[in-house]
């Protein structure tokens, strides 16, 4: 594993980036690339850094990455979740990649996690570059769902998250809440979420923060993964699990992909053991090695 930084839109964005074993010298041939996102707020030594690992024991470059305002990579305010950042993060990661010696540009593929997921597919439907894209226990955000799901709620978190960046905008201050916790406000109230990032499991590796821009809602609530699945025109492979996040969203994203596509469903406890269970993990991306290998080679 090489730490490794690029800029991405002015700022420097820091990596991880795993390679296989055996060197292109050794081979005789230039890696396939996989560029790695991960679930809201998380950072490179999470769950991408567990799917890069495993990813380069099975013969890729893999790049796992602090996307801006998080971990290692700068970028103000910190804690920013913005799915558009994020998608520029990984055009530019992209472009660092293909342009190393060891990797070949044909073979580059995009990993997302989560969050990361629904995030990589709208990178992956505006860059050609990406030949197959893969999704694990992928959250696909749809707006429509997430405005029927908050209720009133959602035009009060809009209006405060527009606050909070022209707070920001005026005065360089950006208002955090807690990405996770027992009760109060948080990002993400869920138990399973708290059990990883509340706790030593998760929440003590690398740079994680437990904290959330409250700016970033401008951004969230209103970003559609499920626009985005028409306009993909890569090898599109999902891994999900019926106990996992929202499958019925995977679903009805899976059913707009007009790309070639496949779909594996997996048992899992929940969302969260698809971040460090090792043999879920090694599942997962052995399914998706054998979909990629299979259409790039």
């Amino acid at each position: 594993m090489k730490h490794v930084s690029f800029e991405s839109e002015g700022d420097v964005v820091v990596g991880d980036l795993h390679l296989p074993a055996e060197s292109t010298r050794s081979t005789g041939r230039r890696f396939g690339a996989a560029v790695l996102l991960g679930p809201l707020t998380s950072v490179k030594e999470q769950a991408t850094g567990r799917y890069a690992e495993a990813l380069a024991r099975r013969g890729w470059a893999a790049l796992s990455f602090d996307p801006r305002y998080f971990g290692q990579s700068a970028g103000q305010p910190r804690q920013y979740e913005s799915p558009p950042a994020k998608i520029q993060d990984v055009t530019n990661a992209i472009s660092f990649l293909a342009a190393r010696e060891d990797v070949d540009p044909e073979r580059v593929v995009a990993v997302g996690v989560c969050a990361g997921a629904g995030y990589m597919a709208g990178a992956v439907a505006s860059d050609p570059r990406v030949r197959a894209f893969g999704a694990v226990a992928g959250f696909f955000h749809d707006a429509a769902q997430q405005k029927k799901w908050m209720g009133p709620g959602y035009d009060a978190a809009l209006a405060r998250a527009r606050a909070a960046r022209a707070s920001w905008e005026s005065t360089g201050s950006a208002e955090q809440i807690p990405a996770v916790g027992k009760s109060g406000d948080v990002a993400m109230p869920l138990d399973e979420a708290f059990e990883y990032y509340g706790t030593d499991r998760g929440g003590k590796l690398g740079g994680y923060v437990n904290g959330f821009a409250v700016m970033s809602r401008e951004h969230t609530l209103v970003y559609d993964a499920q626009s985005a699945a028409p306009k993909i025109s890569a090898q599109t492979v999902l891994v999900h699990s019926e106990r996992a996040l929202s499958p019925a969203l995977a679903r009805a994203f899976y059913e707009k992909v007009r790309a070639p596509k496949a779909i594996h469903w997996l048992t899992s406890k929940g969302q969260i053991d698809f971040y460090d269970d090792a043999p879920l993990i090694d599942a997962a991306v052995g399914l998706l090695d054998e979909e990629f290998r299979a259409r790039l080679g």
